[in-house]
C-alpha cells in the first residue's frame, strides 16, 4: 500500500497530528497507525483528565507556548463537539511557611506566562475549601477537567471523514528509508509512504533507533501511582487541589483531582517503572530493563535523584507514607479512604549526560519527523502540537 504520509503513534498527539494534517491536504493518503486494539491506550487514557493552564513552564518554552494555547483549543474543541469539560480552576495550596514564600516565584511564571492568578489568604482558603488546610493558596482560574480519551476519539472520526485511514493492531517491525520512500514492516503487511511522522510516545526512541537515527536519549518509564476516593467523598474539594512544587524535584507532587466524572482521584508519584507499558501492580519486562541499564543516562538520573527517589519507592510500598502527603492539606481523609485506581506511565526523555529534557524534543531523517519528547502537559497541547508538526512537514519537505 503506498501512502504520503504515515503516522505511528494512536495517542492524542498521533490523532490530532493526523487530523490537522489531512484538513492541510485533502488528497494526500494519509494513514494512522496504531499498534494497540483501540485509541489513546498508553499516555493518553492514563492521565489525570486536566486541561493544564501553564503554571509551571520556562517562559518562551515551546512548553509554555503550546499548553497556554493549548488549553484555549482543548476548550474550543469540546465546545465546538459536544464533549465534557469543566473550568473548575486549581488551588495550590501551601502547608507551611517554606511553600508560601515560593508561592511569590510562582505567580512572577504565571504573570510572565500571560496566566491570571489570585493569592489566598488562610481563611479565603477555608472558605472556597472547607477540608483544605494551609497556610495560603494560588487560585488559578483557568485550569480545567476533561476526558482526553474522548476528544481523541472525535479527533480520529473527523480525520476520518476527511479520507483518512486508521489502522489499529497494527505493531511496527521495521522501519526502512529510501531516497524515494520509506517503507514500514507491520505485523501483516508493509506500507509505503512518501513521509513518516512518529509520535511514538513511550516507544519515540525506538523508532528512531529503528531508522538509525543518532539520538543522545532513551525513554526512562516513571510509574504514577493513583488512588481514588470513595463515592462519599465526590464533593469533598470544588476545585483542584495541588501542592506548591518544590523546585529541586522533577514532579509536582501529589494532588487531589476532581475527574469529569464526578468521582475524586488522588496522585501520582512517581516512582521507577520496570517496564515501558506497566500498569498492573507488578510489572518487568526484561528488555525494558536491560536497555534502561545498558544507557549511561539511567544511572547519573538514578544517583543524583537518589534519596527523593528511595522516598517515591517507600510511600508506594508503604501507603501510610502516600497518605501523609495528602494530609498535609487534607487531613480528614484514611487508608481506608485510598481506593485502588489504574496507573499511569510518563515517558521521559533521559539524555546520556543524565539529565531529565523538560521540553519537546524532535528528531529527523531525510523523509521523516519523530516527536521524541511529548512532555505532560501534551495531552492539553495536542493541538497546537499538530499544528506545529504540520507546520514542520510544509517547511522540511517543501509541500
Amino acid at each position: 500500500m503506498q501512502y504520503d504520509f504515515v503516522i505511528i503513534g494512536g495517542g492524542i498527539v498521533g490523532v490530532s497530528t493526523a487530523w490537522q494534517l489531512q484538513r492541510i491536504f485533502p488528497d494526500k493518503r494519509i494513514l494512522l497507525v496504531e499498534k494497540e486494539q483501540k485509541l489513546a491506550a498508553h499516555q493518553t487514557g492514563h492521565n489525570s483528565g486536566v486541561i493544564h493552564a501553564g503554571v509551571y513552564y520556562q517562559p518562551g518554552s515551546l512548553k509554555a507556548d503550546f499548553c497556554k494555547r493549548g488549553a484555549d483549543q482543548t476548550i474550543a474543541f469540546c465546545q465546538g463537539h459536544g464533549l465534557p469539560f469543566e473550568q473548575c480552576g486549581k488551588l495550590l495550596v501551601a502547608t507551611d511557611q517554606v511553600e508560601y514564600d515560593r508561592m511569590a516565584a510562582l505567580e512572577q511564571r504565571c504573570r510572565q506566562n500571560g496566566i491570571e492568578t489570585r493569592r489566598l489568604t488562610e481563611t479565603e482558603l477555608r472558605r472556597r475549601e472547607p477540608a483544605i488546610i494551609g497556610k495560603g493558596a494560588l487560585f488559578v482560574a483557568a485550569t480545567g477537567i476533561t476526558d482526553y480519551p474522548k476528544i481523541a476519539d472525535k479527533m480520529a472520526g473527523l480525520f476520518r471523514k476527511l479520507g483518512g485511514e486508521v489502522r489499529l493492531g497494527s505493531e511496527v517491525g521495521a522501519i526502512e528509508e529510501h531516497p524515494d520512500q520509506i517503507e514500514i514492516h507491520l505485523a501483516a503487511e508493509t506500507v509505503a509512504t512518501q513521509y513518516l511522522l512518529a509520535c511514538g510516545g513511550l516507544m519515540a526512541d525506538r523508532l528512531a533507533r529503528m531508522m538509525e537515527i543518532d539520538i543522545d536519549f532513551r525513554i526512562i518509564p516513571f510509574r504514577g501511582e493513583y488512588y481514588q476516593l470513595p463515592a462519599h467523598h465526590n464533593g469533598i474539594v470544588n476545585h483542584l487541589i495541588y501542592p506548591i512544587p518544590d523546585p529541586e524535584l522533577p514532579f509536582l507532587g501529589v494532588h487531589l483531582t476532581r475527574m469529569i466524572d464526578g468521582s475524586v482521584t488522588v496522585g501520582p508519584n512517581a516512582v521507577l517503572g520496570w517496564k515501558r507499558e506497566g500498569y498492573a501492580n507488578i510489572n518487568f519486562n526484561l528488555r525494558d530493563v536491560r536497555e534502561m541499564f545498558a544507557f549511561p543516562g539511567f544511572w547519573k538520573v538514578i544517583r543524583s535523584n537518589f534519596k527523593s527517589g528511595l522516598e517515591e519507592m517507600r510511600d508506594s510500598i508503604f501507603v501510610s507514607g502516600y497518605l501523609k502527603r495528602v494530609q498535609k492539606y487534607c487531613p480528614q481523609l484514611t487508608l481506608s479512604d485510598l481506593q485502588p485506581y489504574p496507573a499511569g506511565i510518563r515517558a521521559q526523555a533521559v539524555k546520556s549526560d543524565g539529565s531529565l529534557v523538560h521540553d519537546f524534543l524532535f528528531a529527523e531523517s531525510p523523509r521523516s519527523l519523530h516527536v521524541c519528547n511529548a512532555p505532560s502537559p501534551a495531552a492539553t497541547s495536542a493541538i497546537p502540537i499538530g499544528e506545529y508538526l504540520c507546520q514542520k512537514v510544509v517547511d522540511k519537505f517543501g509541500l
